[in-house]
Formats: structure tokens, sequence, C-alpha cells
């Protein structure tokens, strides 16, 4: 299956280098490009894309805004959003993952990492380097909310999902969870996917938010 896409940045050059690289792949096809997140909420609506690839810092509509707008509740379901940042906007990328995207890398990653990451998106999970992870959520977890609160959900969960929740915050990958705790990597699969569920969240993406917004990781936590 051909995964549709949409590219959003404001400079033309960028959109350009984008498109040539997806459209090189037999399984991507670039349906769209918009110049700014207003115009971004047009083109997906008129082509209805698997997945859009944001830019954050944009005239008229940022990235952040246009998430949030295109991730909010659709009866045909949102598509998902791949956020492109660079390391001096990490407080903006961490907006739009509260906003709803599904993901973000730096514009620096390699052209084969982009590719992937947006098979990955489109095919429901999320893309979240553990390495930018950590400390993106050490540095920037005060600005989530106005401070930890319990959040009832987590009640639901057992004493080993709480134990994968809290790695999943700490951007570990299934496998590096699983040799931590000494079970199958598709154990731990099988651990975040329930842990999902319980928690009504859609990928591992909002599951690092609400592990930090609800205080069962503080900044810093190891």
């Amino acid at each position: 299956m051909t995964i549709r896409v949409v590219i959003v940045d404001d400079q033309p050059l960028v959109r350009a280098g984008f498109r040539m690289v997806l459209d090189s792949q037999p399984d991507l096809t670039v349906v769209g490009e918009a110049i700014d997140g207003a115009d971004a909420l047009r083109v997906v609506s008129r082509t209805g894309p698997d997945v859009v690839v944001m830019d954050i810092r944009m005239p008229t509509m940022d990235g952040v805004e246009a998430t949030r707008r295109l991730c909010a509740d659709r009866p045909a379901g949102p598509p998902r959003v791949l956020v492109l940042t660079t390391f001096d906007t990490e407080a903006d990328a961490f907006a739009a993952l509260r906003a709803g995207a599904s993901g973000f890398l730096l514009k620096t990653v390699p052209p084969e990492e982009l590719l992937a990451a947006i098979r990955v998106v489109a095919a429901g999970d999320s893309v979240v380097a553990p390495s930018i992870t950590r400390r993106l959520l050490d540095r920037f977890a005060d600005r989530l909310g106005p401070g930890p609160a319990a959040d009832p959900r987590l009640a639901l969960l057992t004493e080993r999902e709480r134990e994968v929740l809290l790695l999943v915050a700490q951007g570990l990958s299934n496998a590096e969870i699983a040799g931590r705790v000494h079970v199958a990597e598709a154990t731990v699969k099988t651990h975040v996917g329930r842990i999902l569920a319980k928690l009504q969240l859609r990928d591992r993406v909002q599951a690092v938010v609400l592990a930090y917004e609800s205080g069962l990781v503080t900044p810093g936590t190891t």
C-alpha cells in the first residue's frame, strides 16, 4: 500500500528536497505541499494524506497549532503528524507532541531515517528517538503543565506495566526495556499495547507526556 504524504514547510527548497527523497520510494507518494499551517489544513482536507511532515516555525499559523487542529477528533480519523525541528526549537517540538503529533525528528536527520520514520508513523506507531527524548524531557518537563497531578488511570496499571511505562518515559526502546526487566522484547511490546489501551492513549509519545504530567516521572529520573 502506498503511503500518502503532505509536506508542510515555508521554505520551497526544503519542500523540494523532501519531495525528491520521498517520491524516490515505491511505497511513498507526495500528494500535496503547504507553505504554512493554515495552508496545511486546506491541503490535508483536499488530499486526505496518511502522514503530514510538519515544520514548526512558519508564518500565518505555526506547526503546533496546525498539528492541534489536524489531530482533533474527526469521524474519519486524523492523519498522523511527524514534526521536524532543530536543536533550538525543542520546546516547540514538545508542544507539538502534546498537540497530538506522533513524533519528531531533527531537520538534520539522514534521508533513510526520515523515510523509516514516515513508515513507522503511518503504521500507527510513534517516532521518539531515545537519545533526544531523554534530554528534551529533562529540560522541558516543567513546561508540560502547571504541575504534577495524579492521573486516576494509572491505578489501572499492574506493577509491571507501571515499571514499563516508567522506562518508556525515560526514552528506552522496547529492546532496552526487555534487557532491563529481563523479558522478551515481544513481551514488552505486549505490555506497551496494554498500557496504551488502559490509559486510552494513541501511542508512546502520549504515554511519555502523561507520565511526566502525572508526576510518575520527574526531570532527572534515572
